[in-house]
């Protein structure tokens, strides 16, 4: 009985690791902008942005997401 706790916890325990490590990717992705990241968010800041920043953050999400993988 013990065990089946044990794995049960170890896997709720895995799921809230990953969720924390891939939000905190996010959250770096979305900093190195430029700018003020909390200030900025959803379509507003798209619509502020040059091409080249739109383009350095689809760099930083896929940056971000190879990390991701690479864990």
């Amino acid at each position: 009985m013990n065990q089946i706790i044990n794995m049960i916890v170890r896997q709720v325990m895995h799921q809230l690791i990953r969720r924390g490590i891939n939000a905190g990717f996010d959250r770096m992705g979305q900093s190195r902008q430029g700018g003020n990241g909390a200030d900025r968010t959803g379509q507003d800041a798209q619509q502020d942005m040059t091409p080249e920043e739109r383009h350095q953050m689809r760099q930083a999400r896929q940056q971000a997401r190879r990390q991701r993988q690479q864990m």
